[in-house]
């Protein structure tokens, strides 16, 4: 702005530079803003209590609280009991919005916490804390979730820890020796996964077991209804950030614990298989590619044939109902038709094996990486079968389409 003031006219030059200056005064940047200095001491009663719950120190955790909060010390004293064996590398609390009402403080804040060895990123959840400052100290009088939070496993219970060679498990109301056999099976899942998916990944994982799969829905932020017949899900973000959250496995322990050994090995060589693509996982990616390659890796190496694997489909086939498209994303929803659902994995993990075999492996994982290389679907796999598998949608709809009769007839 002051660039464009003229030599000649030196008096209103002046003037003007000094509305420019109240002008700059009036519209700083947030970072120009005087800090509210009850922000820096909610601040500093968070930081003491996040370090306290890190360093193990129960009494200084409980003095952040209201002393005559009886209820609330109470509960608080429990979540912290129930964390005491989870490895912990960080915990921190980011404050983003200060609102006052009366005598009392409400924080918005940002809880950011990593598991010591498996956490590349934080995983974040929004807590609302209410504060009230006693003489010239700040007190949480309240700390609960943010709206529309799910909730975190160690507010369901006590939280005990299973350490694998390449897993750690988290359970809430379960048998240690069914903890050990599933960290067992999620060790023997991951070089399952490395085998088939030659990117560089973390080689861990992380498991979440719940008490029901009541638990499972609130963990998810989701109704329980949908995941009745759902064994395990992953958790995370499609994105390519590399700041992206940290995967978990929720296992549902009443679906699970249905399967035999096989099937409980398929379960989290499949999850596991997710956490490894996750970097190259993005919106662009269907999810017959993404569930349908992380169910190949699962059954990759295990001699099963295709009409053992996809019973559902086998029987469409074979009363002439062929599919004339490949599953849409509205198929994989959970809580529908089961059958519909079977029907949907079979088909994706068809094509993908589809690709192995007329393509090679190599160009599988490569068709993989690149369609998750977009940032929007449009166009992605299109564009990834030219250029990885040198056919259109069309030509690889009709050889996918073929290949379902012949493998399932």
């Amino acid at each position: 702005m002051a660039g464009h003031a003229h030599p000649q006219r030196t008096a209103s030059t002046a003037a003007a530079l000094l509305v420019l200056l109240a002008l700059l005064a009036g519209c700083g940047g947030a970072g120009d803003r005087p800090v509210d200095p009850t922000v820096q001491e909610i601040q500093q009663t968070l930081d003491a209590r996040a370090t306290a719950l890190l360093e193990h120190d129960r009494v200084a955790y409980l003095a952040s609280l209201e002393p005559g909060a009886a209820v609330l010390r109470a509960a608080q004293g429990t979540e912290f009991d129930n964390l005491a064996e989870v490895p912990l590398h960080s915990w921190k609390y980011r404050i983003e919005r200060v609102r006052h009402q009366g005598t009392t403080v409400v924080a918005d804040t940002e809880l950011h916490y990593r598991i010591a060895g498996y956490d590349a990123a934080p995983v974040t959840a929004s807590r609302t804390l209410e504060l009230a400052e006693r003489d010239g100290r700040w007190y949480v009088t309240a700390d609960r979730a943010g709206t529309g939070t799910p909730q975190q496993l160690w507010q369901q219970g006590d939280v005990d820890v299973v350490r694998g060679s390449r897993s750690l498990v988290l359970g809430v109301g379960q048998d240690e020796a069914r903890l050990r056999d599933l960290a067992a099976a999620a060790d023997r899942a991951v070089p399952a996964v490395s085998d088939a998916w030659p990117s560089r990944w973390a080689g861990r994982i992380v498991v979440l077991v719940p008490a029901s799969v009541e638990e499972m829905g609130r963990l998810l932020g989701a109704p329980a209804a949908g995941y009745r017949g759902i064994a395990a899900v992953t958790t995370g973000e499609t994105d390519l950030e590399a700041t992206r959250p940290a995967d978990r496995v929720v296992v549902n322990p009443e679906a699970y614990g249905l399967l035999g050994d096989f099937g409980q090995g398929v379960v989290l060589t499949h999850e596991a298989t997710h956490v490894a693509t996750r970097a190259h996982t993005s919106a662009a990616t269907p999810m017959w590619l993404s569930e349908g390659f992380a169910d190949w890796v699962a059954y990759r190496g295990t001699g099963r044939t295709a009409a053992e694997i996809a019973p559902e489909m086998q029987e469409a086939v074979r009363a002439g109902d062929v599919p004339a498209d490949l599953p849409a994303d509205r198929d994989f929803s959970f809580g529908g038709d089961p059958g519909a659902l079977a029907r949907a994995y079979e088909a994706g993990r068809l094509a993908c094996e589809m690709i192995a075999e007329r393509w090679g492996e190599e160009k599988l994982t490569a068709f993989y990486r690149t369609v998750g290389e977009g940032r929007h679907r449009a166009g992605a796999v299109e564009r990834a079968l030219g250029e990885e598998l040198g056919t259109t949608t069309a030509g690889f709809t009709a050889m996918w389409r073929d290949y379902l009769t012949a493998a399932l007839r």
